[in-house]
């Protein structure tokens, strides 16, 4: 396999009809609407809880390490941006305290949109904040839920640890790994 190497994915443009949404609050913290990233037609969905950095302080483009922790577990298996599909709970980055729970539902309209026009194959939630708003159950744990597949609102779903918590614990590499390879391997058997 070759050596991996991060790359900033393209953003899919946020629907002109809803590039001024404001009925989250989120738009009053200045971050714009990051509507999703990577192949907008992929057959594997990624669900985070909110966009991450993606311009330094002087407004150059940026992999943040989010992105290239992501990045790095697909390429493990050999998943590319042409699998993949990244989107969020919350379209706008939080930069200062916020109402968690009504905002999250009130966002959760903009990926059951999507959900409804992509239909992805398999779905991969990401960290608590995703899995829990997903799965439509606060008390959710990636590490009660991850090594299987689920089906949620009728769709094939795994779930996995934030890519930030394995950057912050590198003993988590293994099991963000292993839940790539479910991944993988679902996506792949479907292939066949």
């Amino acid at each position: 396999m070759t050596e991996f190497c991060p790359s900033l994915w393209p953003e899919e443009p946020t629907p002109e009809d809803q590039i001024n949404c404001c009925k989250c609050g989120l738009d009053k913290h200045g971050s714009r609407m990051i509507w999703g990233e990577g192949n907008p037609e992929a057959p594997i969905m990624i669900i985070l809880d909110n966009p991450g950095a993606r311009e330094d302080r002087e407004g150059n483009s940026i992999v943040c390490g989010t992105r290239q922790t992501l990045q790095k577990g697909a390429s493990e298996f050999g998943l590319t941006m042409e699998d993949i599909y990244v989107t969020f709970i919350l379209k706008r980055r939080p930069v200062r305290a916020y109402e968690k729970e009504k905002t999250r539902q009130t966002c959760m309209w903009h990926l059951d949109q999507q959900l409804m026009a992509k239909k992805p194959e398999l779905i991969l939630c990401l960290g608590n904040v995703a899995v829990q708003s997903f799965f439509q159950e606060p008390e959710a744990e990636v590490k009660k839920l991850r090594g299987t597949i689920h089906q949620v609102q009728g769709y094939p779903t795994a779930v996995g640890y934030h890519p930030l918590a394995v950057r912050r614990r590198p003993n988590l590499w293994s099991t963000f790994v292993e839940d790539w390879k479910l991944v993988a391997e679902h996506y792949q058997n479907k292939l066949t």
